[in-house]
């Protein structure tokens, strides 16, 4: 009787198990969208995708089937690459592996980029420190493949101009940066007009910044070349793009935060540089 009873259980049991196992089968066919060759796209995949893919579109939304295609076109291209060996293409490895940098810096920073705030204080402080300036220069233009003995002859050019040209009582800044500078600025007289300090050379802003209004610099080298730089103007806080200074302070934080998160990581990894292999 308790046999009879025991197999009774046992039979229910496998025929639960074998709905249960129907049940499964039934949603997964349910759910798979589409195949392509090995790959399945599941209609909670595509959901997702084309929810993801309204974001993009600002007025008229594309159509399910249209983003179903195209999903099908890019899998069909991936799968082709592979079987071309387009994946062991060391070019293709190197963009590949960009976008996954840039995925990680995203994934570990841009919840402190998120959290940087800029006041008003904070911009006209950095503002007072990094201001808009206007300068003129004469230029004298040195490639980055340059020999020593090139970087020596363009550095006489511009000595030459500056002790023979530049002497009071002779050529004014402008008539000598219209005749002898190089670069797109020599016809206004060297003048390249107000600039943030983003926008010029380091080296090029930071002679400037010590200079007087009109006054003229000493030979300065940049890493474009040789320049005599003239003080024309500073824009004071009042005329100023306010937003666009808050955005530099903005920047400029973003780009500590991720030097400081790059300092530490190297410092946790073993790092070896030969830096006598490039140096010149």
């Amino acid at each position: 009787m308790k046999t009879k009873e025991s197999l009774t259980k046992i039979t229910c049991l496998l025929i639960l198990l074998s709905t249960a196992f129907l049940g499964a089968k039934a949603i997964q066919a349910a759910t798979e969208l589409a195949r392509i060759n090995g790959t399945v796209i599941s209609l909670e995949d595509f959901n997702r995708r084309y929810k993801d893919s309204l974001k993009y579109f600002q007025f008229k939304a594309p159509s399910k089937k249209n983003v179903l295609d195209d999903i099908i076109k890019r899998e069909l291209g991936i799968q082709e690459a592979h079987k071309m060996g387009i994946d062991k293409d060391p070019n293709v490895i190197d963009r590949m592996n960009t976008v996954l940098y840039q995925a990680f810096l995203d994934k570990k920073l841009t919840k402190e980029f998120d959290q940087i705030q800029v006041t008003d204080a904070e911009a006209h402080d950095y503002y007072a420190k990094y201001p808009e300036i206007r300068t003129s220069h004469i230029f004298i233009a040195v490639r980055p493949d340059a020999t020593a003995a090139d970087v020596q002859k363009a550095k006489d050019k511009i000595t030459e101009i500056q002790s023979k040209y530049l002497a009071p009582g002779k050529m004014s800044f402008a008539e000598v940066a219209q005749k002898y500078s190089e670069g797109v600025a020599a016809p206004m007289g060297g003048d390249i007009d107000f600039q943030t300090s983003d926008k010029l050379d380091p080296a090029y802003y930071a002679a400037s910044m010590k200079l007087g209004m009109n006054q003229v610099s000493p030979i300065v080298r940049s890493q474009f070349g040789f320049h005599i730089i003239k003080m024309t103007g500073k824009k004071p806080w009042d005329e100023v793009d306010h937003p666009a200074v808050k955005r530099a302070v903005f920047d400029q934080r973003r780009n500590q935060i991720y030097e400081t998160y790059m300092t530490q990581l190297r410092n946790q990894n073993r790092v070896v540089v030969h830096s006598e292999l490039i140096s010149q």
